[in-house]
């Protein structure tokens, strides 16, 4: 149903007798919330007005907490997979397994997450389209269940095919269910919150890591008869998710311009925010309705073909790259072989890793907190620059470990202190950023496009910097510091300030980027007079 136009002149005129559904008059009075608001209130306090708190809670712990645990959960019981493997081939064949066999089937287990989380990536389209924002949580948080389900019967069925099947649902179900996080939480936040909110989902990865270093600590769970409930406990969280989420509001932006319910819209505003005048929020709604009727929703490849939203997709594209080629995911990955190169003891490396998940996760609360001061922008060069001085020094430490004692202890340092400034910057800031720069029509395109390009880099990376630390030593960090350089240069001459303004007005501001006086707006108006 179309939105009344009756209504929107009334918003414009008494926003308040709007949201309540009386038919006050603007003389009446209305308070303004974002006018009488006290400026020293804290971002939790506007938070616990309403339901936002717990909603973000309880998206998080099946969101993003999901991928970042299964990141690292298989670094403590590979040894113990491993030997489960020779145990099942002998079992079943009555004879050793051939080297390299076992080898094989190991690299699927690992690689077949990135392939699930490829697969996931190019579904997000079709889940968000077709089942709104939260019905595609919950739908998503059935898929981990059921991942979890095979995982936990392969020890018992004796099948490492199981192993992989569930590796793969649960790559998918992160991939899926990382995109449905953020596009949830952008969409449910106000314009002065948006980058608070949004940067919960790298709080929430920082702290699944974490816990999938803490659960595979031999004290824990990290025992060999144990090593397949490692990897499906985070399966708990999703039947907590599926339990409460039905009952917490859908995403306000998604009701407003996809759904046209402007009740329930209003009724999702203030079960989230609590009572209050929302004009901002609802003018910059209507504003981007008014545009999406313009221009119609963009499929991933008419999107790429878009020369209007070029730079966004340049920017993002570019930011992404530098990401992950920066070796924050080979950290989360490699960290045990990285520290054992270094020359830390075994035995401590494991407590070493602990330190750092506690520091990701002090940095991107505190990064969250910080982005509304600070904006978008600094946080990414600034964190990139130092990025990249640190993989150089890690190079020129590793080079004295053999000289010096106390260089394996320096190196955990430097990247404890890469950690803290990927976290800070670049890592925390980049899911807030594509939240932004992309108007409703062209967002989930854009997140099916990135979460494309971020799996398929993944899944490379774990083929490949095996071969690169074996090829090139300690010099692969190299690779690193290039990247993250080139991201600091990339965002401090391209990248615009989008702290505080609505989607239309950044999308203004990258169309007025040029590059040796030519824009890519101006190029196809030109086109379009020849």
């Amino acid at each position: 149903m179309p939105f009344p136009v009756k209504k929107c002149e009334r918003l414009m005129i008494s926003p308040l007798s709007y949201l309540t559904g009386s038919r006050q008059t603007a003389s009446t009075g209305c308070v303004n919330v974002h006018a009488t608001e006290d400026p020293m209130e804290t971002v939790l306090q506007q938070l616990a007005r309403g339901n936002a708190l717990f909603l973000i809670l309880i998206l998080g712990i099946g969101g993003s907490f999901q991928s970042g645990y299964h990141i690292t959960s298989l670094s403590s019981p590979s040894p113990f997979i491993q030997h489960f493997i020779n145990s099942t081939w002998y079992e079943r064949y009555a004879a050793p397994p051939p080297r390299h066999t076992v080898t094989i089937i190991w690299s699927l287990i690992v690689s077949m997450y990135a392939v699930g989380g490829l697969f996931g990536a190019v579904s997000v389209k079709c889940f968000l389209s077709l089942l709104g924002r939260k019905k595609a949580v919950i739908c998503n948080s059935f898929i981990a269940i059921a991942a979890a389900t095979i995982m936990l019967t392969s020890k018992w069925a004796k099948s490492y095919e199981m192993i992989i099947v569930a590796r793969v649902l649960f790559g998918y179900s992160a991939a899926l269910g990382m995109s449905t996080h953020l596009m949830y939480l952008s969409e449910m936040s106000p314009r002065k919150l948006r980058g608070t909110v949004t940067m919960s989902s790298a709080t929430f990865a920082s702290i699944g890591k974490l816990s999938a270093q803490f659960f595979g600590l031999s004290e824990i769970l990290g025992r060999q008869e144990l090593w397949n409930v490692v990897l499906c406990a985070p399966a708990c969280l999703s039947v907590v998710q599926v339990m409460v989420l039905p009952y917490l509001p859908e995403a306000p932006r998604y009701l407003f311009i996809e759904k046209r319910d402007d009740k329930a819209c209003q009724k999702a505003l203030q079960s989230l925010w609590g009572q209050g005048d929302f004009k901002q929020e609802m003018e910059e709604m209507l504003t981007e309705q008014a545009t999406m009727e313009a221009a119609p929703t963009k499929s991933p490849l008419l999107l790429l073909r878009d020369q209007t939203v070029r730079w966004q997709l340049i920017t993002m594209s570019t930011i992404y790259c530098c990401n992950q080629l920066s070796g924050m995911s080979m950290i989360s990955t490699f960290a045990f072989d990285i520290f054992q190169r270094a020359g830390i003891p075994a035995d401590r490396i494991r407590y070493i890793t602990i330190g750092l998940g506690i520091s990701e996760i002090i940095t991107s609360i505190s990064c969250g907190l910080l982005i509304e001061r600070a904006g978008r922008r600094p946080l990414f060069w600034a964190g990139y620059g130092v990025m990249s001085a640190c993989w150089l020094s890690v190079t020129v430490v590793l080079n004295l470990k053999g000289s010096v004692s106390w260089a394996p202890y320096l190196t955990a340092v430097l990247i404890i202190l890469f950690i803290v400034f990927f976290c800070g910057g670049p890592g925390g800031a980049a899911g807030t950023l594509n939240s932004e720069i992309f108007i409703q029509s062209n967002r989930v395109s854009a997140f099916v496009l990135f979460g494309v390009q971020r799996w398929f880099v993944l899944a490379v990376l774990g083929l490949a910097f095996p071969i690169l630390i074996d090829a090139l030593d300690s010099y692969c960090f190299v690779i690193f510091a290039c990247m993250s350089l080139l991201g600091c240069v990339y965002v401090f001459f391209f990248l615009p300030e989008t702290k505080g303004k609505t989607l239309l007005e950044i999308s203004d501001q990258f169309k007025a980027i040029t590059v040796c006086g030519k824009s890519f707006p101006k190029e196809r108006r030109l086109e379009t007079k020849l």
